[in-house]
């Protein structure tokens, strides 16, 4: 029998498929139950993991007592992820919500809040968080290479969140098309629109560079095209007390960033005291330049250990250890992410420049 007992709960987001298959690819974890409304959605994870139907729930509280999980994933739409982590709490459940973090800073604390008593962790999953090339970066920030930073230029998107399912499986422009109408992705209320996709991974990371530290004020923008109701495209400036930082968010990439880097390219510009680096999703090196060496050069990527590749292995990880979740997917850390991001969207509805929110 396995020791660590996962449920997968809620499968709006299409990164539902890839959790589940690290959880069945894992020696030491098993898929013991999985819930979602519409038992469709369930179906290819069902095919996938040979998942028997004893362990298939359209009703959560079923779900969870039925199965009783050590770990819940939950992969609900953004504007859900509060009322589900509340919901799973009362279980006393491990809890790993799919990025991002909430649809507000209020339902952010909600969700801290509900966990705080259960004795239980929280992680915030980011996959840019298991990109070597970020990793490597923030070893090198670390280690003192490029002095303290004082800039993050971030740009990152994909062509479209319909434009992939699991496991990277692709979905033709025509699909698409029929599918935004309907789709939470392009719903305001569901907490749909570039902004809330992708800005959360550039100032939760760059916040993990620059070792917590928070910005005095921000300035956001955002497309508006006629008939769509969220942005495809956002700009955000912060200003720190050390300068400015630059967070680019893009639904419509000329290509998806794991199949062709785009450009401009998806990744981060870090800028030091004492020197730069670039790092780009995928790439197998960061490249960069310092004052003793201003000439750029390649570092090949670390190769990142056991429990630290991936999240499901990560968090079971800790869990065995009896460690905290720390880094990019901890809800403190995640916390600031998400106060850049509200007080982004809200500098982008007033159209003017706002203070961090508190």
């Amino acid at each position: 029998m396995a020791r660590w007992r996962v449920a997968g709960i809620n499968f709006d987001h299409m990164h539902m498929g890839d959790l589940l298959r690290e959880v069945h690819q894992h020696p030491d974890a098993e898929i013991v139950g999985i819930y979602d409304r519409q038992p469709e959605r369930m179906a290819a994870a069902i095919a996938n993991f040979s998942i028997p139907a004893d362990r298939v729930f359209t009703d959560l509280n079923a779900c969870l007592e039925a199965t009783k999980p050590d770990v819940a994933i939950i992969c609900a739409a953004t504007a859900e992820h509060a009322d589900h982590v509340e919901r799973v709490a009362r279980h006393k459940v491990h809890v790993l919500v799919e990025k991002p973090f909430a649809s507000s800073l209020a339902d952010a604390d909600r969700m801290i809040a509900a966990m705080k008593p259960t004795g239980r962790q929280m992680a915030i999953n980011w996959p840019l968080a298991w990109y070597p090339s970020h990793n490597t970066a923030k070893r090198l920030i670390d280690d003192g290479a490029i002095g303290e930073v004082i800039e993050v230029h971030y740009y990152d998107g994909n062509r479209g969140p319909l434009y992939h399912l699991a496991d990277k499986v692709e979905v033709t422009p025509e699909e698409v098309e029929a599918a935004k109408p309907s789709s939470w992705w392009y719903k305001k209320a569901s907490g749909g629109g570039s902004l809330r996709d992708y800005l959360g991974y550039g100032v939760t990371l760059a916040t993990w560079f620059r070792n917590g530290d928070k910005p005095v004020e921000v300035t956001s923008v955002v497309d508006q095209v006629p008939g769509i109701e969220v942005d495809q495209h956002s700009i955000t400036v912060c200003r720190y007390a050390s300068g400015l930082s630059r967070f680019e968010t893009r639904w419509g990439t000329f290509t998806d960033p794991w199949t062709l880097q785009p450009q401009p390219k998806c990744g981060f510009v870090i800028v030091g005291r004492d020197g730069t680096i670039s790092s780009y999703d995928y790439e197998p090196h960061v490249t960069v330049q310092t004052r003793t060496r201003p000439e750029a050069h390649q570092i090949p990527v670390d190769v990142l250990p056991v429990g630290r590749r991936a999240p499901i292995e990560y968090v079971l990880d800790c869990l065995a250890k009896d460690q905290p979740i720390s880094g990019p997917l901890s809800p403190a850390l995640s916390r600031i992410g998400q106060q850049i991001t509200d007080s982004a969207a809200l500098s982008a509805e007033l159209k003017r420049t706002v203070e961090l929110l508190p």
